[in-house]
């Protein structure tokens, strides 16, 4: 399945990418397993993904929780919280 991956502020930063389609092996249909997948790219995508940082995501362009199921061509996208005002 493809899929489409953003990130955004520290995110990014950290990771050095904005975006990019990635071609998921089979078994992962979450965003969750998305990103347990990702971390297992190496140490930064560990720290940057880590499940102890409070990150926002999205599917779709619509916040969701880990269960939110992935479809073929869905965005994904992972983002720290932000406050405002």
């Amino acid at each position: 399945m493809n899929i489409t991956l953003r990130f955004f502020a520290s995110v990014r930063e950290a990771l050095g990418t904005s975006q990019e389609t990635v071609v998921l092996p089979t078994g992962i249909g979450t965003v969750g397993q998305v990103r347990r997948h990702l971390m297992e790219r190496g140490e930064k995508w560990q720290q940057a993904l880590s499940e102890q940082r409070a990150l926002r995501m999205a599917c779709k362009q619509v916040m969701c929780g880990p269960d939110q199921e992935v479809e073929e061509g869905d965005e994904v996208a992972f983002f720290p919280p932000v406050t405002g005002g």
